[in-house]
Parts: structure tokens; sequence; C-alpha cells
């Protein structure tokens, strides 16, 4: 079989690049710096389908676009999630956080409309978001 990025998650975000295993995409929403993960893989909805080396490589993933994220945007704590309720391809959220952000304490899902990014903000930020992960 071959991967094929769910057609949800492919409308509302963005290719920034890719690591090993995973697609890094901006989800196109300038309320929230907001990255997801989609391992490259056919048919895996959850972390089980994973082998163990790939669980591993995922974590490792996480855990660089976590530190991405914390330089890129410099937030008050990033928020980690796979949900998968309405996209059933295994993806993983990495949200930068603010005190200041609208949806601040509560979570980011079905909170308010996504507001998309201007072409030229999303330019800027998938380039910078680039040099960072390529350095990571």
């Amino acid at each position: 079989m071959i991967f094929q990025l769910d057609s949800r998650l492919e409308a509302d975000t963005i290719p920034i690049g890719d690591l090993a295993l995973s697609s890094v995409l901006l989800l196109n929403d300038a309320r929230f710096p907001w990255f997801v993960l989609v391992p490259r893989l056919p048919n895996v909805s959850e972390f089980t389908d994973l082998s163990d080396a790939d669980y591993a490589r995922l974590a490792q993933e996480i855990r660089i676009a976590t530190k991405v994220m914390l330089a890129l945007s410099k937030p008050d704590k990033v928020n980690v999630g796979a949900l998968g309720n309405i996209v059933t391809q295994l993806h993983v959220h990495v949200i930068g956080r603010f005190r200041s952000d609208p949806a601040w304490p509560g979570p980011v899902w079905g909170h308010g409309t996504r507001t998309p990014y201007p072409d030229h903000a999303a330019t800027a930020l998938i380039e910078r978001a680039a040099v960072l992960f390529a350095e990571a």
C-alpha cells in the first residue's frame, strides 16, 4: 500500500517538510502556532499500529517538533495530542499555547473559527520552521 495524506489534513494544513518518519505540516490557523506530524505509513490509526522502532522514531520526532515550536514561537506551554476522532489517520498535534491566546486555558479544539494565515506570513513561518527542523 502507498501512503496518502488524509484529505482533511491536506485541506487544513501547509507542508513544511519531512522528518525520517513523519511529514511536518503547519495547521493553517494564525490564532495558534500548530504543527501536525503525520507518519508516512499506510493504514496507521493508532500508536499500537506502529512497530517498536517507528514508535520510538515518532516519539523522537515529537520531541524535535516541540523544541522547534519553543524556538520558533516562544510559547508559554506546548500541548501535544493525538485524538483522531474525526481524522483517523495517525497524526500528532504540537501546539504552542500562550496565556493570551483566545482559548487559554482550555483546549484549542472547537474554539472559535479558524483564521488562515496571510500568504506572506505563512511563507515566512514555514521558511523559519524548515530551517529549525533542519538544524534539529
